[in-house]
């Protein structure tokens, strides 16, 4: 599951930073607002005034993807979109794990979790698990500390909540613990935040073809939706000596 948010308010300039460390490849990511033409012919600009050699955008909805395609970006990989109300929720399983805070020298763990969970594209570093935690005004991580014969820590989620909608921004499950209901209690524990802090519905993506993970949002209540999201990529030409 990746994490997304669509963007709303006046701030139409797109955010450029490396992707997961690569120093040739740029991560562009919208402002408060859905990003224009201009917005996004300046920020290629921008690109062509720096070694990179491709860029990628965050996850976009339909209707935000128009100005980069117009600029020259393919789609480089689709997502699925998912929603649900926050009525109704389901009870917590009976699960060998305990829900806790992050602690002090967690992240290292975190992400070798998420390294194990995700294939290379989409696994985060460290810039990239903070950039998931502030993609909201308010959000949380949550550890699965697993009991035996689970891994110590058995998975993470990132929740986070704009208003009265909330996203389920990250949810990885080491593989040794797949299958036994880890990532079925991290959701119900972010849907119960969510509630409790006043939201009234969440959205939630995965990569098209993580069938796994579908089913499980769907056994959760969220519905899929018709038009999904998209990460778009632009290759880029060297600059010139």
């Amino acid at each position: 599951m990746t994490g997304h948010r669509i963007a709303t308010g006046s701030d139409a300039r797109l955010r450029i930073a490396a992707w997961r460390g690569d120093a040739e490849t740029a991560h562009l990511s919208p402002g408060r607002s859905r990003p224009t033409s201009a917005a996004v012919d300046d920020a290629v600009r921008r690109l062509t005034l720096r070694p990179y050699r491709a860029a990628f955008t965050t996850a976009l909805a339909p209707v935000e993807q128009a100005p980069f395609l117009e600029a020259g970006f393919v789609v480089h990989e689709q997502l699925h979109l998912l929603i649900r109300s926050l009525e109704h929720l389901p009870p917590p399983g009976q699960v060998a794990v305990d829900l806790r805070r992050e602690r002090r020298g967690d992240q290292r763990f975190v992400l070798e979790v998420d390294e194990a969970a995700f294939p290379p594209f989409w696994r985060l570093d460290g810039a990239g698990l903070q950039d998931a935690l502030a993609a909201t005004p308010t959000s949380r991580l949550r550890i699965a500390a697993g009991r035996p014969p689970l891994p110590e820590i058995s998975g993470y989620a990132i929740t986070g909540r704009a208003g009265p909608r909330g996203y389920l921004q990250r949810l990885a499950v080491d593989p040794r613990a797949q299958g036994r209901g880890v990532g079925a209690e991290l959701v119900v524990d972010g849907l119960r935040w969510l509630r409790r802090w006043g939201a009234k519905e969440v959205l939630v993506n995965t990569q098209e073809g993580n069938e796994a993970a579908v089913r499980l949002y769907e056994r959760m209540g969220f519905r899929l939706q018709p038009h999904g999201l998209a990460v778009l990529r632009l290759t880029l030409d060297p600059p010139a000596p």
